[in-house]
């Protein structure tokens, strides 16, 4: 464990001292175990497979000054896991067994989590799939939830930095009424196409307008997107936007700021009317955006003309890493102690 550069870790996977597994056979779950096998074995006709039955959540625990790990607002992953699961029709584990089983692997884990200072956290995944063989189209009768945690860096290797984004109107994240409003496997795979492109161009993520009028800002690549505009915080609401636990709590943090909050359809014409702009999700909390260009106008509407990130961004940003690692008083009741 000690061979570890914590301050030089990627976003990527590395093995830690096991993954915990509960099955739900018929509609009831068994008992969690823990398992060192970095290995599952399915059906080759399991639903997952075939008719993307698979949910998954993201979350971090996070080492404080004091010694103690952090996890940050689990329930609410659990229950957006639960609702995820409802609408591809999966069995999902209550937000009881989705909590103890987190903390049961980040405990076994615990020597894993980096410290304090060193910028890296403890990723958690939990996975959630359909496991029984179907051939017609229909649900799995068995699913299998598991958890694998692993350290991680920051996401962006620049850490709090603006990047540059695209506006992609050739390519749409999910439908109107599809599943955009969860957390399924799909969503992402439907992005990699777009995600190639912007980064071939350049650039960090791509902005995705709505798929039926490409009128309005529906996400930022795999995040949510906000903006500030004078004193208010401002982020698209739509069907197709995955209900993100950051923005979630970035919204509550602009409110006790004394912040407006519209949470609203936002036209694309605005991105020239606001003084700052982000995406925001688990990995990278805040990811603050330079500049956004639009091909169809050749238009760039620049927000870090300094190279750093706006005050009010700056400022969501740490006092959400603050609480976090519990550098700041968790007043909101968001943090579990382990």
């Amino acid at each position: 464990m000690n061979t570890l550069d914590w301050k030089n870790l990627s976003f990527g996977y590395l093995p830690t001292k096991g993954n915990i597994r509960c099955y739900c056979r018929s509609g009831k779950w068994g008992k969690p175990e823990i398992t060192t096998s970095e290995e599952v074995t399915l059906h080759m006709a399991s639903t997952c497979l075939h008719y993307g039955q698979d949910v998954f959540e993201g979350l971090k625990a996070y080492r404080g000054a004091d010694g103690h790990i952090r996890l940050f607002r689990v329930r609410e992953n659990a229950k957006r896991m639960i609702q995820s699961g409802l609408y591809l029709q999966m069995d999902a584990p209550s937000e009881e067994l989705f909590t103890d089983m987190v903390k049961q692997v980040v405990k076994l884990n615990e020597e894993f989590v980096p410290p304090h200072d060193s910028g890296a956290t403890l990723y958690i995944r939990p996975l959630l799939i359909g496991a029984s063989p179907q051939v017609g189209v229909k649900r799995a009768d068995d699913y299998l939830f598991l958890i694998f945690v692993t350290p991680v860096g920051p996401y962006f290797k620049e850490g709090f930095k603006p990047v540059s984004v695209i506006i992609d109107r050739d390519h749409d994240r999910a439908a109107p009424l599809g599943t955009g409003h969860t957390k399924c496997g799909g969503n992402y795979a439907a992005s990699l196409v777009s995600l190639n492109i912007c980064h071939n161009l350049g650039y960090s993520t791509m902005l995705y307008l709505d798929a039926a009028e490409k009128k309005y800002i529906d996400e930022c690549g795999p995040a949510n997107f906000f903006a500030i505009r004078g004193n208010s915080y401002i982020t698209p609401e739509s069907h197709s936007i995955l209900p993100s636990i950051t923005n979630m709590s970035l919204i509550e943090l602009a409110k006790d700021m004394g912040m407006t909050i519209e949470r609203r359809k936002v036209e694309v014409g605005e991105l020239a009317t606001f003084d700052e702009a982000g995406e925001c999700g688990t990995a990278a909390v805040i990811t603050p955006i330079g500049k956004i260009f639009d091909p169809v106008t050749s238009q760039t509407f620049e927000y870090c003309k300094d190279g750093q990130a706006g005050k009010v961004s700056t400022a969501l940003y740490n006092r959400l890493r603050a609480i976090q690692y519990g550098d700041e008083t968790d007043k909101f009741g968001w943090v579990d102690i382990i």
